[in-house]
């Protein structure tokens, strides 16, 4: 009984985890990290896939001019 409830506790972190790696490629790129964490725990593979494939905001907020006066 006991070494089951270390397995799944073993699980549980890994699974955890793993659904930061999506949320960090996406937050990177400009996206929400908090629902990309979300979505990568439910469709792990799905989330992976669609934060690579995502746009990159974070280089077009970079090359916009600000209206800051000098």
């Amino acid at each position: 009984m006991f070494t089951n409830i270390i397995f799944w506790t073993i699980v549980l972190a890994i699974w955890v985890a793993l659904a930061f790696w999506p949320a960090r490629v996406a937050g990177r790129k400009g996206h929400s990290f908090g629902w990309y964490f979300v979505f990568s725990l439910v469709f792990f593979p799905l989330a992976l896939l669609t934060a690579y494939l995502v746009e990159d905001r974070s280089a077009v907020a970079a090359v916009r001019p600000t209206h800051a006066t000098v």
